[in-house]
């Protein structure tokens, strides 16, 4: 049995009628707006979500209108759902969740911030438990309503800045910086990065900015660097191995922003007959399973995906008190040296 809990905040709230004022338009047009009801202009509408934003308003989808955060849900952000990576997160949210009568309920973001404001505004519309949102990165806007809200917030798979109240994950910028020595240890002075996201992914972007500072102060060199737009695939590392491998002096060592990325490099080196590491050095991030069942593997960095949803899920259960001093839950990631370097 799940015990009811009271409001988190105790903060008046804003009401349809403080938006209505603030928009320039009629209660009943914000109540059309909220509600999806009827026709409004896309400007009209702009101009409503605008005005709910900035002022902290969220809808409530509930009949009854029960006003606290109290609810047998938790709202869930993902960034992605095209790799295993948040899978396994999302398993470990649901495990611990199900053993309580509690029941997640997710939207995917696609890296952009915008959406995930977007839909941190419509979770909250059904007064959630709490919610656990991916990285410690996070528009404005979101910020403001949560702290209007007073709902609880456990950040997941990062642990490189500061939390809204808790975070749960592992150092990005450790995982960067031990990659590089490892490689720079093993004698290589000259690399090449893969990344994919068009570089949204922020949390790629801390491991490789890491990277090449451990790199430059090594007195070695980043000599290309090739993001693509998209969700990565071993057909995108495939195809960036090819182009980095094809210029005049090729990169000694790879680092790919995950694994999938990696096993396309790997799969070109084996079809061109090329060594690893004897050719080309190659390294991943985030030590997937399926790495097991290639013929050579791949050096990587295993992230502890199902436990970091485990622990944030379990967080949400206990804690009570979303005024409490922002903690750091570290989960570390540990560098597994493979064949490929």
């Amino acid at each position: 049995m799940v015990k009811r809990r009271t409001s988190i905040s105790e903060k008046p709230q804003p009401t349809m009628h403080d938006v209505a004022r603030v928009a320039g338009v009629s209660q009943m047009t914000v109540s059309r707006v909220m509600r999806g009801k009827g026709y409004i202009s896309k400007d009209v509408r702009n101009q409503v979500i605008g005005a709910a934003r900035e002022i902290g308003y969220v809808h409530n989808r509930l009949a009854g209108g029960n006003a606290t955060y109290d609810n047998p849900i938790v709202g869930v952000v993902v960034p992605t759902m095209q790799n295993r990576v948040f899978t396994e997160v999302l398993s470990g949210i649901n495990a611990t969740l199900d053993e309580s009568g509690l029941r997640p309920v997710f939207g995917v973001s696609e890296y952009a911030p915008e959406v995930e404001e977007d839909l941190v505004f419509d979770l909250l519309s059904w007064r959630p438990r709490g919610l656990i949102l991916p990285g410690l990165e996070h528009t404005e806007a979101l910020r403001k309503i949560v702290a209007q809200t007073g709902v609880r917030v456990a950040e997941i798979m990062d642990t490189d800045g500061d939390p809204i109240s808790a975070c749960f994950g592992f150092s990005h910028v450790k995982a960067g910086e031990d990659m590089a020595k490892h490689l720079i240890k093993r004698g290589y002075r000259t690399f090449a990065y893969v990344g994919s996201q068009g570089g949204l992914d922020l949390r790629a972007t801390k491991r490789f900015e890491a990277f090449a500072g451990i790199v430059r102060e090594a007195g070695a060199q980043i000599v290309a660097c090739e993001t693509f737009e998209g969700a990565s695939s071993m057909d995108v590392g495939r195809r960036a191995t090819h182009q980095l491998l094809q210029q005049d002096s090729p990169a000694q060592a790879i680092y790919f922003a995950n694994d999938d990325l990696a096993a396309g490099g790997l799969m070109h080196c084996l079809a061109e007959g090329l060594s690893t590491p004897g050719d080309v050095a190659l390294a991943g991030f985030n030590g997937l399973s399926f790495l097991s069942a290639l013929p050579r593997l791949i050096t990587t960095t295993v992230t502890p995906r199902f436990d970091i949803g485990q622990a944030a899920a379990q967080w949400l259960l206990q804690s009570a008190d979303n005024n409490a001093a922002a903690n750091k839950v570290e989960l570390p990631a540990e560098l597994r040296v493979g064949q490929t370097s």
